[in-house]
This record gives structure tokens, C-alpha cells and sequence, in this order.
């Protein structure tokens, strides 16, 4: 009987800690998680005089690291502590900058496919690889100065069934490091 009970005991240890971790959890350690990693590039870019930005894909919920070339063209950064990252399911990010949200369609960078004559411009047609294109600028900048372009981020747990109830975290940065987390949040911002 001592024996059963003992691997009972056992038994549901480890059901616990495997399944023990709420999601409103995971996403605080994916919203820290960016914010010590901004902090660090922030002090990189100081320490190497070197232009850093932070891109955000949100239609993949992901986000990569990019630093400025000698031919003021933006590279993606190699080191492992910046690789690419994507939010896992079911979580996602919403970006605004100066408080307004990004807008993908009105980027100060983009070009137009058609010219006065509405035929099509070759200016902005690029024939090659893929891995060739350019890579698009970030929407955040981390200054060789430490600055860093004032933006939120808000992560977003948004259930869509269950007992659960949404969850939002702010990552938010005025000018300056460290950025400040807030959360959990019953609703965004």
C-alpha cells in the first residue's frame, strides 16, 4: 500500500510540474525575455559604436535583430542571442510607435510600382534570389548612443475558448533603457 501511494505521489509530482505552468506565464517569459535582450543590444551598440534595429513581423509574430553596414544597408545579426524568435501559439504582438500603430503600408522606405502613367515603374523591380533582397528597415532603432526609438509592444493572450481569461503585457521604451514591462493587464493600453 506505502508503495502505491508513494508512486501515486510521484506520479502526480510530475504531472504538476509538467503541466503546471500557465500560459499568462509563458507569455510574461517571452515579453521579459525581449526586454533583456533590447537592454543588451542596447549596451552592444554602445560598447561597438554600432546602429542596431529591431524588426517586427506581425504577420508571423516574429522579430529579428538587424545592424548597419559600412554600406548603410541592414544586416541581419548572426550571434545566437539575437537570432530570428517567433512567438509560439496562441500568442501574438501588436507594435505602435509614438502611439500610433505600424503600419506596414505607409513605411517612409516604400517605392511605387506605378509611375505618373500608371504603367509599371522598373524602379522598383528586383529580379534575383531571394536571400538577395534587402532587408527591410527596422521599426525600432538601438543607437550607438544607447537611445532607442520610443515604441510599445503589447503582447497579447487572447483564448479563444476555455476558462481562461485574456492576458496583455506592455513592453515599452521612452528614449532610454531599461525598458519597462507591465502586466498582466486585463486589457490593452
Amino acid at each position: 500500500m506505502l508503495v502505491l501511494l508513494l508512486m501515486g505521489l510521484a506520479a502526480g509530482y510530475v504531472v504538476f510540474n509538467a503541466f503546471g505552468v500557465s500560459q499568462v506565464d509563458q507569455l510574461e517569459q517571452q515579453a521579459r525575455r525581449l526586454q533583456v535582450i533590447v537592454d543588451m543590444a542596447s549596451d552592444y551598440a554602445v560598447l561597438n559604436q554600432r546602429e542596431l534595429g529591431l524588426r517586427f513581423e506581425e504577420k508571423d509574430n516574429s522579430y529579428f535583430f538587424v545592424y548597419l553596414d559600412e554600406d548603410d544597408k541592414w544586416q541581419r545579426v548572426e550571434d545566437e542571442l539575437y537570432q530570428a524568435q517567433t512567438l509560439p501559439e496562441p500568442f501574438t504582438f501588436t507594435l505602435n510607435l509614438d502611439d500610433l500603430p505600424w503600419e506596414e503600408e505607409e513605411q517612409l522606405f516604400d517605392r511605387e510600382l506605378f509611375d505618373e502613367n500608371l504603367s509599371v515603374s522598373e524602379d522598383a523591380v528586383e529580379i534575383g534570389n531571394e536571400e538577395d533582397k534587402p532587408i527591410p528597415p527596422p521599426q525600432v532603432l538601438i543607437m550607438s548612443s544607447g537611445e532607442i526609438t520610443p515604441f510599445q509592444l503589447i503582447f497579447n493572450y487572447e483564448p479563444g475558448f476555455g476558462d481562461d481569461d485574456p492576458a496583455y503585457f506592455v513592453l515599452s521604451n521612452q528614449d532610454m533603457p531599461p525598458l519597462a514591462l507591465e502586466g498582466p493587464l486585463e486589457q490593452p493600453e
